[in-house]
């Protein structure tokens, strides 16, 4: 188990991540316990694949227009609102930033519509599960039936992911950027040898169904990458070394 401790807004909060198998965890904040599933990339590319046979049924009506609400997946702190009442989103379009665990989250709409009402106001403190934003016209069309399709060969085996590079020893006076949460790294932004500043974005990390930039805590010089796209981290692996 692992404990973390950060101050949103000048309150304290507690947060205890235990990992309970492959794909979950258990993260407690200030006592109240969450059961959190993580994906991780690798693991899904490395599955087998199984061919799929299209139904021969008819495919269902579309979903009738509807509301939604884009809620807070974490305690934290409002920095940014991207949109407006009225304004049509896309599914995955991000809506606002929140500050949380020293990572600026990318808060994004689930769904294709329209800004309702924009709840949250910038520089909020919010709790899990406060309403941020209402979208409506929320609407999902059904694909239209496709025939069956011929059964298709066998894929070749995916080649074996290139084992990590091991790290070399810290450098002198350097200063390891560590993973907050567990999750899957979906881009490394820096290389060794380039000079960074302290809130520089170093590596961006999906945990939570989140995109989380994990920033320079300091200014320096990158001097070792620990990290490769699509590797899965746990809590508190070191993920780059800046002096």
């Amino acid at each position: 188990m692992k404990d973390l401790k950060f101050k949103i807004d000048g309150k304290d909060y507690v947060a205890q991540v235990e990992e309970l198998e492959e794909g979950k965890v258990k993260v407690t904040v200030n006592g109240k316990a969450y059961d959190v599933e993580v994906e991780h990339e690798a693991h899904h590319a490395a599955a087998r694949p199984v061919a799929h046979v299209a139904s021969a049924s008819a495919a269902p009506a579309a979903v009738p227009a509807s509301a939604a609400k884009v809620t807070a997946p974490l305690p934290g702190n409002i920095t940014k609102i991207l949109v407006s009442a009225g304004q049509k989103v896309k599914k995955g379009d991000v809506v606002m930033i929140m500050e949380a665990m020293k990572m600026e989250n990318n808060i994004t709409a689930e769904a294709d519509g329209t800004v309702k009402a924009v709840v949250a106001q910038l520089g909020q403190s919010v709790n899990q599960g406060d309403v941020l934003l209402e979208l409506e016209g929320v609407q999902a069309a059904a694909p239209a039936a496709a025939p069956a399709p011929k059964a298709a060969p066998a894929p070749k085996a995916a080649p074996a992911a290139a084992p990590a590079p091991k790290p070399a020893a810290p450098a002198a006076g350097a200063k390891t950027v560590n993973a907050p949460l567990p999750g899957t790294i979906t881009e490394v932004k820096v290389k060794v040898g380039q000079a960074v500043k302290k809130g520089d974005v170093l590596v961006v990390m999906e945990a939570m169904k989140m995109a989380n930039d994990i920033m320079a805590e300091s200014d320096g010089t990158v001097k070792n990458i620990l990290v490769q796209q699509g590797a899965s981290v746990n809590v508190g692996d070191a993920l780059v070394e800046v002096g």
